[in-house]
Order: structure tokens, then C-alpha cells, then sequence
């Protein structure tokens, strides 16, 4: 019985829930990120920069039996992944910073507790 209830503790601990829900957030966020990839950025930006370059098919470049075009297309993904997220959350942070007040002025009743306070260190 010892070995349940520990573990339920364990279970309930506030960390472990929230990195359960950071996680399934997490995996939301990378399906919206993929999708703004996939489906915005590279049609607009990366497929035209590539018809430019002469390499549309960059998955299907080969040397041998190497498929290094699929490893250069996963970089290139994570680029742009990359650089994506860096906006975003740059965004988001310029906007929190933006709502957070300022630092907030003391009471008339804690102005008068400190000055009775460096009265009495005196």
C-alpha cells in the first residue's frame, strides 16, 4: 500500500502535471508551426528560392546511394522551424513586456511602517 500512495503523490505533484500539459500543448504547437511551414512559408518563400536555385526537388537528389537531398531538406526545415519559433516567441514577449506594469509605489501605510522601521534602526 506504501508503494501506491507514494506514487499517487508522485503522480499529483504539481511538476509532473505541469509537464504533462506543456507536453500535449507542446505537440499542438508543433502540429500549428508545422503547418504554418508546410503550408505558408514554403509555398510562399522556400519553393520559389529553390525553383531559383534549379532544385525543386531537393528530397530527390542523390549521390549513389546517398539521399543527401533529404538530409539537406530536413536542415533547410529546421531553419525555417527555427527561425519561425524566434518571431513567434519574440512577438510574445514584446507583448507581455509591453502589459507588465511598472514597478508599483508604496502605500501611504507602508511609507509611514518604513520610515517608523529607520526610525527605530536609528
Amino acid at each position: 500500500m506504501g508503494f501506491i500512495k507514494e506514487f499517487k503523490d508522485f503522480i499529483l505533484k504539481g511538476n509532473v502535471v505541469d509537464l504533462a500539459v506543456a507536453v500535449v500543448i507542446g505537440a499542438a504547437f508543433s502540429a500549428i508551426v508545422s503547418s504554418l511551414v508546410g503550408d505558408v512559408i514554403t509555398p510562399l518563400l522556400l519553393t520559389p528560392a529553390l525553383k531559383a536555385a534549379n532544385v525543386e526537388n531537393l528530397d530527390k537528389l542523390t549521390w549513389g546511394a546517398v539521399r543527401y537531398g533529404n538530409f539537406l531538406s530536413a536542415i533547410i526545415k529546421f531553419v525555417v522551424i527555427g527561425l519561425v519559433l524566434f518571431g513567434i516567441i519574440k512577438t510574445m514577449n514584446s507583448v507581455i513586456i509591453k502589459k507588465v506594469p511598472g514597478p508599483i509605489e508604496p502605500s501611504s501605510t507602508d511609507k509611514l511602517l518604513m520610515e517608523i522601521r529607520d526610525n527605530l534602526k536609528k
